[in-house]
């Protein structure tokens, strides 16, 4: 699966939903690329295959915009991935991202692990993470899970991995697969007891699934949030030297992080210094520990979008769960 076309012909073959594209790159011949544009439906997005992160990727809402749109995302991909097979896809315009965890140990044996909302985004960058997604049905989770499970069977998957999903009305579009463990996975540890690394080098080592598909049981909620050493309203990064630093704790409350007192935050890598997670026995509980959790961690000496997460707590509409991937950005004034 070396590349985000191939990985939709593969899901298409073992039955898991995509979202309507162009199934396959597409070529140079622009009246055969605007009548896939009409068979889709506007609005389409032109997205790199070999992207990733955000980029790579422009949404078009009218013909007239349609040829350009694909010169710009070939030659961005050219210069940021070198590769400038670009694809289309139906653009859904509020959707929320749900994805699917899963484990499978390449010798028949595949199971999933429910699946977590991270619809609350920047930029295409997840800000805050939660398992399980608000209104997801034990039958929907059951459905989509089962899929996934039998796609890791047929493409011969080993490891864990994640199959990443627009959700919208009700129907699930695969996007993507992500082959690798996520900053996102404790919160599916935290609601199943199952320790995803753990798994991964039992699998690495040749061992089979040590837990069938009824075993695994999904309890309570769990939300994460990344604390990124950023300026919480302009986004800039902010490295430097941490001068205070003390992590919040308490019941169902995870830190996991390198940073401590004198740490130098360095300005080359990507922002995050830490993750929060909290675990409650429902949504509420666990939102409200986590609001707590961030009034109580003190990382003096840079900034951190602290605030940003402290607000994504108390906003009305995220407590009601099931936001879209476009608010947050809206919330803020960015779109």
């Amino acid at each position: 699966m070396g590349d985000k076309v191939s990985a939709i012909e593969s899901m298409k073959k073992a039955g898991v939903p995509c979202v309507p594209g162009s199934d396959g790159p597409l070529g140079g011949d622009q009246e055969k690329n605007k009548a896939i544009a009409k068979r889709i439906g506007y609005p389409v997005i032109i997205k790199a295959s070999g992207g990733g992160g955000g980029r790579g990727m422009r949404v078009v809402r009218a013909e007239s915009e349609l040829i350009d749109a694909i010169a710009m995302t070939r030659s961005e991909a050219k210069s940021a991935f070198s590769n400038d097979m670009v694809y289309m896809e139906k653009f859904l315009e509020n959707p929320r991202h749900v994805e699917v965890q899963i484990l499978a140990d390449g010798q028949g044996g595949a199971i999933h692990l429910g699946e977590r909302d991270c619809s609350m985004q920047r930029r295409h960058q997840k800000v805050v993470e939660e398992a399980p997604a608000p209104g997801i049905t034990a039958e929907m989770r059951k459905f989509i899970g089962e899929r996934c499970c039998r796609a890791c069977v047929e493409i011969g998957y080993r490891g864990a991995g994640t199959f990443e999903f627009l959700y919208e009305n009700g129907e699930f579009f695969f996007i993507e697969m992500n082959t690798r463990i996520q900053v996102e996975h404790p919160v599916t540890e935290m609601v199943t007891g199952i320790d995803l690394v753990k798994e991964q080098l039992r699998i690495a080592a040749g061992q089979p699934l040590s837990f069938t598909q009824d075993d695994i049981q999904i309890r309570g909620h769990a939300v994460e949030c990344r604390i990124n050493a950023e300026d919480p309203e302009r986004f800039i990064p902010s490295p430097g030297q941490i001068k205070r630093f003390h992590s919040p704790g308490g019941m169902g409350v995870r830190w996991e992080s390198h940073v401590y007192a004198g740490y130098h935050v360095p300005p080359h890598y990507d922002s995050m210094v830490g993750k929060l997670i909290c675990y409650g026995e429902n949504r509420d509980v666990a939102i409200a520990r986590m609001r707590n959790a961030l009034a109580e961690t003190v990382i003096d000496g840079i900034k951190t979008n602290i605030p940003l997460q402290i607000d994504i707590m108390n906003d009305e509409h995220f407590q009601r769960g099931g936001a879209n991937i476009h608010y947050l950005e809206k919330k803020l004034g960015l779109s």
